[in-house]
């Protein structure tokens, strides 16, 4: 009985922390085009800035499933990280019914928010 119950607060605390992310993501996105609007920017310092999106909202999200889980928090970070990535992958794939972009940018992407993720884990 007691592991039914540590897994499930695992999986309420990574939900908790990927809500988190995507609630960062989606601010820092909000922004991003308030500043596009109001500046004007290019089109690769808009990509900039959603790759800075990225890595900033699996950061926070690795940085508060590592408070949460007190041990292996690099490894719980990078997890973080990678379920980041796969919802966005699917829900990417969903809506454009198929690969749109190149597979090295989905490896790039990967690479970023399981870094990000990770790296949070390790500061916490």
């Amino acid at each position: 009985m007691e592991k039914g119950k540590a897994y499930q607060d695992t999986a309420v605390r990574m939900i908790k922390s990927l809500l988190a992310a995507y609630i960062i993501a989606g601010v820092l996105l909000l922004i991003l085009a308030l500043l596009l609007y109001k500046l004007r920017l290019s089109e690769s310092a808009v990509n900039v800035g959603v790759i800075a999106v990225y890595v900033i909202s699996c950061f926070v999200g690795g940085f508060l499933e590592g408070k949460m889980m007190k041990n292996r928090r690099f490894l719980w970070g990078s997890l973080l990280g990678l379920l980041y990535f796969i919802i966005l992958a699917v829900i990417s794939l969903a809506v454009s019914q198929g690969l749109s972009g190149s597979s090295s940018h989905f490896i790039t992407v990967l690479i970023l928010c399981t870094a990000g993720g990770t790296l949070g884990g390790m500061v916490s």
